[in-house]
């Protein structure tokens, strides 16, 4: 085991942190003492953020089942999949959707207008293969888009939103990613209303995941009001790849965005900032731990892109870890936010039902070795007055005792990694503990941080 290397910084040297701090901290009492900014999407659906599998970021278009029969867009894919789920206890750990993507229909409708899967990749058509992932006890998910065409060009729901609809409510799906290609964007909010609207007016429950705000973001500043009552969850920024600086582009603009955003999220609706990539090939471990824990703590639906049937131990292990599903489906519904940055660490904040609250401390150095990071640095470690207990979750799950507001515990931090801990006040009287805090973001005397 590394020891973890200490340095201490005198406060004046990081004023500038405190500065930055205090705009967070202050959001955060915000936050806490208000509720969503809009009512969400009426639909009984997605009270907690959403879990399953989706196809794209590992298998994409792939429709070449001649040359690649177990890789390729078909029912096969998915049937393995759901299979997979249950035996392998994805199910049991809380993954429930079985989701296609792009490239599953035919290219042309039937002759009443009809949407129609690919007759040779899908022969028993999508009701065959909702009935079958139904008999596993899991749902099925299926893909449309806003617009004329889908991104890879396959039929548009632009002038068919009642009709696609309809058509998704007999073959009995249960979750509707509705893409935002190919249309003007000034009609999109229009258009995925309707959407919403000829959803619920099927009688079907739904599961309506939107990318409204990606389309409009490069124009102007989307309405997540709107957003929030039409939308069980909702793309904000750029597609996720399988690398970390696709990773970390994700987390930078939540970041700078989290005052917009984080206030909209909440039971019946959440910000989706896309897969998770972990099982793949593009990132290490502690990556992929990094992964795990910020989109934990942002509430983030965790749809998996990966292949089930072949992934390694370590990761399965990370993606079924029920102490960081337990963060992720907490019943609070509150997203996080970043709230310090300082000498290439990051720390993100959750607050947690039944008084708690999760931190994530994050190594954003990608040089040299662990590194030590001292948890009463963290702004929301003002919340551990007199007492609390501490459970570390990553980078393994560890009892760490009762601590106190002056605590000199520090927690290692692998280059690219991340810590993840739980923060359990023992006082009682944990509001007004809250709102004192979180509000006192003053600096009153000079001291010593350890990091």
């Amino acid at each position: 085991m590394h020891k973890p290397s200490l340095i201490v910084i005198d406060v004046r040297k990081v004023t500038s942190l405190k500065v930055k701090m205090c705009r967070a901290v202050c959001l955060l009492a915000l936050i806490v003492l208000i509720s969503p900014a809009a009512e969400a999407l009426d639909n009984g659906l997605a009270l907690k953020p959403t879990m399953g599998w989706l196809h794209w970021e590992r298998f994409m278009c792939n429709i070449n089942c001649d040359k690649d029969p177990n890789n390729c867009i078909s029912e096969r894919l998915y049937m393995q999949m759901a299979d997979v789920m249950v035996k392998e206890g994805w199910k049991e750990a809380g993954y429930e959707y079985v989701c296609i993507d792009d490239c599953w229909p035919s290219h042309r409708r039937d002759a009443k207008g009809r949407l129609q899967a690919d007759p040779k990749r899908f022969p028993g058509g999508i009701k065959k293969l909702a009935d079958y992932v139904h008999s596993k006890g899991l749902k099925l998910g299926i893909y449309a888009d806003v617009g004329k065409n889908t991104c890879a060009g396959y039929p548009g729901s632009l002038g068919y939103y009642e009709t696609d609809a309809q058509t998704f409510a007999d073959w009995d799906v249960d979750l509707l990613k509705f893409d935002g290609c190919n249309m003007d964007w000034t009609l999109l909010g229009e258009g995925y209303v309707n959407m919403s609207k000829a959803l619920n007016k099927t009688g079907r429950s739904i599961l309506y995941s939107c990318e409204w705000p990606l389309y409009e973001w490069p124009f102007q500043k989307p309405n997540y009001t709107a957003i929030r009552e039409t939308c069980n969850h909702w793309r904000n920024f750029a597609d996720v790849y399988d690398s970390w600086s696709s990773v970390k582009s994700i987390l930078d603009w939540t970041a700078s965005h989290q005052d917009i955003i984080a206030p909209s999220a909440g039971p019946g609706g959440w910000n989706d900032p896309d897969m998770l990539v972990i099982g793949n090939f593009g990132l290490s471990h502690d990556q992929q731990e990094s992964q795990m824990a910020l989109w934990a703590i942002m509430a983030a639906p965790l749809l998996v892109s990966n292949d089930l049937r072949d992934i390694c131990p370590r990761s399965k292990e990370l993606l079924q870890n029920r102490h960081i599903i337990a963060i992720s489906q907490d019943a609070l519904g509150k997203q996080g936010y970043r709230t310090a940055k300082v000498d290439s660490f990051e720390v993100w904040e959750r607050r947690l039902s039944k008084n708690r609250l999760a931190i994530a401390v994050m190594n954003k150095q990608e040089i040299g070795g662990p590194r030590g990071f001292y948890v009463a640095a963290a702004p929301g470690w003002k919340i551990c007055d007199p007492e609390c207990n501490v459970t570390q979750i990553l980078p393994q799950y560890k009892e760490m005792g009762v601590q106190t507001p002056h605590t000199k515990m520090v927690v290692s931090v692998n280059p690219s990694g991340t810590t993840l801990l739980t923060v359990t006040p023992t006082s009682s009287d944990f509001t007004g503990l809250y709102k004192l805090h979180w509000n006192d973001t003053s600096v009153k005397r000079r001291q010593n941080i350890i990091l």
